[in-house]
């Protein structure tokens, strides 16, 4: 990765960074969240205890998009780190 490429990163996770800080702000994101259900466990949680992850994290190229957040419990969120869909489905 050149010098340019990590730049653009850098600028690409903050600009989604703030994208996901609105969208938390959004009722569709209270919804999701008062439903209580984490996305990878399927455990209930309070909507409190719920936190956003993005399917395909922003390290990964991934956007703070409705299509690409999702609620889910700490435990899950912290487990997952940087992995896609198909290399977390592999740890469950």
């Amino acid at each position: 990765m050149n010098k340019f490429e990590h730049l653009d990163t850098d600028e690409h996770i903050r600009r989604e960074k703030n994208k996901a800080r609105e969208l938390r702000q959004t009722q569709w994101w209270k919804r999701q969240c008062a439903k209580g259900i984490c996305y990878y466990c399927g455990r209930k949680f309070p909507a409190k205890d719920l936190t956003m992850d993005h399917i395909v994290p922003l390290s990964r190229g991934g956007k703070s998009t409705k299509g690409n957040v999702v609620p889910c419990c700490k435990a899950c969120n912290t487990n997952k780190k940087t992995k896609l869909p198909m290399e977390w489905d592999d740890y469950l």
